[in-house]
């Protein structure tokens, strides 16, 4: 019945219902339609009207397809109503289940959860604390031990027991443990009281007391036998072999020490350490050795009967200096704990003494820190060579000067010459008990060093 309706309706419902339908080209169309392009005024009022009895017409026609569709259209929306309403309710049953399932989940998970974390919050901070715990009791601890190495180190000074040089190895290990113990980054211990004033009344003072006492050791060390006898120079009898190895045992303890004790800095790959407090302290060794002999000397050639006696005071030094470089030669350096660790490739690609802990970063041995200070080969070649660049000055004085001593050291030039030869020949050999029992060695060719030293004396007074 509707579609004949539709048919029986003049309006051309498809014009309407097409896309591209235009309201203001519909309305032209219709202006056009009901007037004339000749006629002088235009006249709105029939296309409105048409415009007008269009949509009482329309409206008309849906009036009609409503009342007659009514019956079905309610019934369609209640059937749409009454599934929407099963639907609703499927979907709050739906609802409901996830929400208890949410609230039992929420109790059994996400609230054991939260205790749980909140456990292990508790659990890492007492961990923590057990852990700064433990430090502080081991600090505290090898503090105790330390002041009581501390205490042993100063038995026998002036009280007629022995003393107990071995105490400042241990002292100076103890004090590497103590702070390699307050480096622990992670936990910040130092920030507890106790352990900034263990570390400035105690570890601070001991390492002082350490690095002092070694330092006297060192500038006390001497193994040569060649000493002077009233005016005439002999050699006095060596040290028993006991006497030289308690000396080179001292010596040993008071190196190792300085090598411990010497600052850490970051030390880059493949960068040796360098013990600074221990070349430091053997530079300085040196450097007395060295001024002592130039002023005996040139006290000496300014009056020649001391020469003698002063030369051998000289090859002595030299001596001493020979027997402390091949101790220095000797001792291999002890691991230090502050030093970085090998890593796994270098320990495997390292032969079986590189397995029992040696350092990357860490000298072959005592001296090569040393010489590489001094950028020299040789400890008594650095002796006289040192000794003869400055040498020379001090004999122009002398001539400068003039008087009884210029022509005294010109007229025995030569006699001064080949004394000066023989003094570094003398202390070219090791003293006797430096490293065998029965005789000393001649540890290099001297005959550079020996030449050096004429040429500067013969340089000065001129050919």
């Amino acid at each position: 019945m509707a579609d004949d309706d539709d048919a029986s309706s003049y309006i051309d419902y498809e014009t309407f219902l097409d896309p591209s339908f235009s309201a203001a080209s519909f309305a032209n169309t219709l202006v056009l339609a009901t007037n004339d392009p000749s006629d002088t005024s235009l006249d709105l009022k029939t296309p409105l009207s048409r415009v007008l009895f269009d949509v009482q017409e329309v409206d008309t026609h849906i009036d009609t397809l409503t009342s007659q569709a009514a019956l079905p259209l309610l019934s369609r929306t209640q059937g749409s109503v009454e599934a929407g309403g099963r639907i609703l309710d499927e979907v709050e049953a739906q609802a409901t289940t996830l929400a208890e399932g949410y609230e039992r989940l929420s109790r059994e998970v996400i609230d054991r959860h939260d205790a749980a974390e909140e456990v292990r919050r508790i659990t890492d901070r007492l961990w923590h604390t057990v852990r700064i715990g433990r430090l502080v009791s081991r600090c505290l601890a090898l503090g105790r031990q330390l002041e009581s190495q501390v205490n042993e180190s100063k038995q026998g000074n002036g009280q007629g027991r022995r003393e107990d040089h071995k105490a400042l190895l241990r002292g100076a290990n103890t004090v590497l443990a103590i702070r390699e113990t307050m480096l622990s980054d992670d936990l910040n211990i130092m920030k507890i009281t106790v352990l900034r004033t263990l570390r400035s009344d105690l570890v601070d003072f001991s390492e002082k007391h350490f690095t002092s006492r070694a330092e006297q050791i060192i500038g006390q060390f001497s193994m040569s036998a060649l000493s002077i006898t009233g005016t005439e120079t002999d050699a006095i009898a060596s040290p028993t072999y006991a006497q030289s190895e308690d000396t080179k045992s001292r010596t040993m303890s008071a190196l190792i020490t300085l090598y411990l004790l010497s600052p850490v800095v970051t030390v880059p790959p493949r960068q040796l350490f360098e013990p600074s407090r221990l070349t430091n302290v053997l530079q300085e060794y040196l450097k007395r050795a060295i001024t002592s002999s130039l002023a005996g000397l040139s006290n000496a050639l300014a009056a020649l009967p001391k020469l003698e006696k002063t030369l051998v005071e000289v090859s002595a030094r030299c001596q001493n200096i020979a027997a402390l470089e091949v101790l220095l030669e000797s001792i291999k350096p002890p691991v230090h704990p502050l030093l970085p660790k090998p890593n796994l490739d270098e320990m495997i690609n390292t032969n079986d003494e590189g397995r029992q802990g040696k350092q990357a970063n860490a000298p072959k041995d005592l001296l090569q820190p040393l010489l590489t200070s001094l950028d020299t080969s040789s400890l008594p070649s650095y002796f006289w060579r040192t000794m003869a660049s400055q040498l020379a000055s001090r004999v122009q004085k002398i001539v400068r000067d003039g008087g009884v001593s210029a022509r005294t050291l010109r007229s025995n030039r030569d006699r001064v010459r080949d004394a000066l030869r023989d003094c570094v020949n003398r202390g070219s050999q090791l003293p006797a008990s430096s490293l065998s029992r029965g005789k000393g060695l001649t540890v290099r060719n001297w005959e550079r060093e020996a030449a050096v030293m004429t040429g500067a004396l013969n340089g000065a007074l001129g050919r």
